[in-house]
Formats: structure tokens, sequence, C-alpha cells
């Protein structure tokens, strides 16, 4: 059950409120309708309850306020236009994904595409669907989490006739089996065919909360369609038949409307008696049907005292035929804007992302070819052995191609999140769940981890068996390696941390190459004075104050570890690293939902 009461949007730029005081509910086994012409508020009502716009007021499922649900995906299923899922990606793999984010067995999947009849097309790429395949992945995707309550925002827009019967079909079937419906629609005639109850809105405020039997009688006026090329001498004849049978027999009078061209519309008469009066004068017709006309919606009264007649203070008996009774007072306050749901399984939602599309591999390979070649440019010009030959490190890059593909890698898991927003519809992912954040943290350190050995291993590969032995890899220097990885898992989370924060791939690998190329000269200079030259000695200093004697092996690396910090490149990442952290905290600490 769906309890919405006092739903108020915020004005913008001295505009009243695109939703003002609503207040509804609707009941499980029901399909309940939210009506309304484009710009009458229901996709704000609807964002309003889902908590993504700030407002007033408070929306229940089933009791409880949408942030006392530990997992919405299981509660409420949510349709809010397009599928937003990466176009790369197939159907099933996007279900998978959606299921650890939901917490439900990745069989789940398979399932819901059976339910929506998409199977067949599991291993279609996204971006081939057509708009009717699209809306049947998105229910699926609302039906993921087996949920009790779906939310679906226009679901049959832009739809043909034969898909928004089917869908109907599915919405009807859902509510059959006792769950609660919510459905946003634009067309009278849509909301009396689907609905058992229609919430009619205009200019955010509500006019009509009632069935729909006594919504279809008193909204939608049947009537007669006419096309015939003596369409005004047909009007003619059924006006004065009608008012000689008004005044003769007392009969309810006729209307006729010209539409157009030879197009009439007749109010109050029927196909069969239309049809006979146009035989006896014969007269010929082209088109000749019945259907159902929306008389407008029903505008609010203003009272004496300046309420509408929709005002809370009014008796419930004038809000509607079903109006809503409740005790409960909205927030005096406005909500803040609540946070995207975290995966209830972060690292198995993380991987099947990152895995889930070739951007990730692409990424990879270039970054390892690139860096490939690099290497062999700079043993030609007889660059001696170390860390900048066997990484394909020139010294007018700011960083070694495959640390910069690591900071690529580390960008898109959070970019692609804002891009394609799958977690929340319309609001994507945020930096704010330690859950999502730390498996990102996880995932992009090992991908950098891998991508700076296969890189490492394939230049030193090469370049021995095109320059001989003299170019090989000196055993021992292990350390090496130790600062050449840290350097690539620096790169992924400075990407990563960066993209999260300004909810974007191009600004989160920006900053990554931007931010080395600024501070390495300026740092460079700065370390060259006298006064900071007594960081080359800061290493062994430290091993004198330590009391503990450590391994060989283990001193080694930490020395070689503090040498790669006192260098500007060293520096530059760990002051970005810092800064980013530092701002993603503060995010966390002003975004938190009071």
């Amino acid at each position: 059950m769906i309890q919405a009461i006092g739903l108020t949007s915020v004005p913008r730029r001295n505009q009243p409120p695109a939703v003002d005081d609503l207040t509804f509910e609707a009941h499980p086994g029901r399909v309940t309708v939210l009506l309304g012409e484009p710009g009458a508020g229901k996709t704000a009502a609807v964002r309003l309850m889902l908590r993504l716009d700030p407002g007033r007021g408070i929306a229940l499922f089933r009791g409880r306020p949408l942030d006392r649900i530990p997992h919405p995906a299981r509660e409420i299923g949510v349709l809010l236009g397009d599928v937003p899922g990466h176009p790369a990606r197939t159907a099933r793999g996007h279900l998978r994904m959606l299921s650890a984010a939901a917490g439900v067995p990745v069989e789940r999947a398979d399932d819901v595409l059976e339910v929506v009849g998409l199977a067949g097309l599991a291993e279609r790429h996204l971006g081939d669907f057509s708009l009717g395949m699209d809306r049947r992945l998105g229910l699926a995707s609302a039906l993921l989490g087996d949920p009790h309550t779906l939310v679906l925002d226009e679901p049959a827009d832009g739809l043909t006739p034969r898909e928004a019967a089917w869908l109907h079909g599915m919405l009807r079937g859902f509510a059959d089996q006792g769950g609660a419906v919510l459905v946003t629609s634009r067309d009278p005639k849509e909301a009396a065919r689907l609905g058992d109850q229609v919430v009619a809105l205009d200019q955010g405020r509500l006019v009509a909360d009632q069935e729909s039997a006594v919504f279809a009688g008193a909204r939608l006026r049947p009537r007669v369609v006419v096309q015939s090329p003596l369409a005004n001498r047909l009007a003619h004849v059924l006006t004065a038949e009608a008012d000689a049978a008004t005044e003769r027999m007392g009969q309810p009078p006729v209307e006729v409307v010209h539409e157009g061209g030879s197009r009439i519309s007749v109010y109050g008469s029927s196909c069969a008696a239309v049809g006979e009066t146009a035989y006896r004068h014969g007269i010929l017709v082209h088109r000749l049907t019945e259907e159902a006309t929306d008389t407008g919606p029903v505008t609010p009264l203003q009272r004496a005292d300046g309420r509408s007649s929709g005002s809370p203070d009014e008796p419930s008996e004038k809000r509607g035929a079903a109006a809503v009774r409740t005790s409960a007072e909205p927030p005096a306050g406005a909500w803040p804007r609540l946070l995207a749901p975290g995966p209830a399984r972060p690292l198995q939602y993380e991987l099947r992302r990152a895995l889930g599309v070739r951007t990730a591999w692409t990424v990879a390979a270039v970054a390892v070819a690139a860096s490939l070649c690099a290497a062999v440019i700079l043993a030609r010009t007889g660059a001696p052995a170390g860390l900048r030959l066997f990484t394909g490190w020139p010294r007018w890059l700011p960083l070694p191609p495959a640390a910069i593909g690591a900071g690529l890698l580390g960008a898109l898991a959070f970019g692609q999140e804002f891009r394609y927003p799958a977690l929340a519809p319309d609001q994507g992912a945020v930096p704010r769940r330690v859950g999502l954040l730390s498996a990102k943290l996880v995932v992009t350190a090992v991908s950098a981890l891998l991508l700076a050995l296969v890189a490492m291993a394939v230049d030193a590969l090469a370049l021995r068996l095109l320059f001989g032995e003299s170019t090989a890899l000196l055993a021992g220097h292990w350390t090496l390696f130790a600062g050449w990885s840290g350097l690539a898992v620096g790169c992924a989370w400075a990407g990563l941390l960066a993209a999260g924060l300004f909810r974007s791939t191009v600004l989160g690998l920006s900053v990554v190459l931007v931010v080395p190329a600024l501070a390495v000269p300026l740092l460079g200079g700065v370390l060259a004075r006298p006064s900071a030259r007594t960081l080359a000695g800061l290493p062994e200093r430290l091993r004198a104050l330590a009391t503990v004697r450590w391994p060989a092996g283990v001193e080694q690396g930490g020395a070689t570890a503090m040498r790669l910090m006192a260098q500007p490149a060293g520096w530059a990442l760990a002051l970005s690293l810092t800064g980013l952290l530092g701002a993603c905290v503060l995010t966390v600490l002003r975004g938190r939902a009071r």
C-alpha cells in the first residue's frame, strides 16, 4: 500500500510548486493511475514519493518511509523512462548486475526475462533494443527484487497498441496477485481502461480521486464520429430531426459539432441512429464509429478564503469519491535529497559492472600496447635499464601509458555510473556509500596491479627478444615493481575519486593527467632547494631511529618506497589522493540524510 500525504515540491524562481499538497492512497490488489496533462505534476509527484527531488510531505510504502526500508529494490519496483543501461551490455548481463545490487540470486535474471518475454533476446545488447523491448527490460528490472509495489512513470508512452495492451495485462496480473501498482498517464481513456482508481491532477493539485467507472462516466463523454463528403448536409439533417424529436417526444437533445473538413462529431446519439438518418437521406458515409472523448480536468473551485476546493481544510467528501482520510501530519521542513541506495552485494555488483562490457579490456590492451611501443623507442635511443625503460615512461609524459590506463579504468568505475545510472533511475550512484566505494577501490586496485604487472612483463620480454640480455631486468629489483605498482594503484584511485566527485569520466581522467603535469615541476623546484635536499637521507635516518631489526628485504623495500615518495611524482600523487579523499569525506558528511 502507498500513502502519499501532503506532497509539496519546492517552488523555483517564484513559480508555483509543481505539486501542491497532494494526498492519495494506492491500495494493494489494485492499479492506481495518476492522471494529468503534461506539466500537471504527475512525474514530479512520483519523484517526490521516491525522494529524488526535495520537497515537503511524506510517502509511506506499507507504513514505512523509503529511507526506513532496508532493501528498497525488494519492496518497490521503479521504472522512470528508458532503461539506464550501458548500450554495450547484454540484457542478461544488465539484470545480473542489478541482481547483485538487489541482493537476489543471479538466476532471478533469467526468471524475469522469461516473464517479460525476452528470454530469446538475453544476449542482445541494450543498444539494439527497440522502444517496446526497452520497456519490457525496464519492467524486468523493476520485477527483479520481487517487490510488493510497482511505480511506473508513463510506461506505455510511445508504445504501439499491441505493446501497450501487453503491458497493461502484465500490470493487471501483478495487481491480481496482491501487489500495489501506481502508474502515471496522460490519456484519460487509458486511465479508465487500465486503472481501478484514477487520481486526477491539474497544476499540481488533486482534482479527483475516483473509481475508474465513476471517472469514466464523469470525464469521458461518448460520441459518434462521422466522415462524409456531405458532412454539412448530414449535420443539418441530424440537427433538424433531433430538434423535432425533442419537441415531439421529449428525447434528450443531440449536439452536432463540425470538426473541420468532412468530419463531424455527434453527441447524444448512436452509430445506428446516425447511420439510419444518412441512409434515409441518401448521404454517403465514409466513416462511422463510436468513441469516448475527454471533457478535460475539473478546475478546483475557489472559496472565499482563497483556498481551493481540494484544500485539506475542506470536508473529505468534497475532495473526491475516494478521498484519503489519515491523521498523519507532513513534516514541517523540506526533506533532503536521499542518497542513491548502495548495492546489497557491492563487490559482486562492481565485478559484473566492470567485466560486463569490453571497455575495460580495450583500455587495458591499448595501455599495454602504448607502453610496449614507448619502451622499444626508449631502448633504441639508448636509455639505461631502469623503471622508465621497462614501464615505457618518456620524460615528456607526466605519467607512463599503463598508469594513465589505470587512471582511466578508475575514472570509468564511477563515470559510467553517472552516465548510465542503473542503481537509481535519474539519479545515479554517488560515492557516499561506504560499501560501494570500498568495492570500487578494491576492484580498481586489483585491475591496476594486473595492468602494471602485464605491462612490465610484456615490455621486459620484448626488450630482451629485441635487444638481448643486456636489457633484461636485473634480478632482485622487485622493489622497482613495488614502486611501479604503487604508482598505478594511486593513479587508479585518483581517477576513481575524481570521477565520483565531479560525476564525469573525462574530468576524472583530467585530474589524473593535469595534477602531475602541474605539480611535478612545482614540487621539483621546491625539493631542489637546500632546505628540501635533506629528504634524500630520510630513509636512512628513519632506519637508524628504529629499534626493531627488520629483514633485509623489508628494509630495502621500505627504503625504496621512501625514495619514491621523496620524488616530485610521488608527492604530487600523494597530495592529489589526500585532497580527493578529503573532498569525499566532506561529501559524505554534507550529504548524510537527516
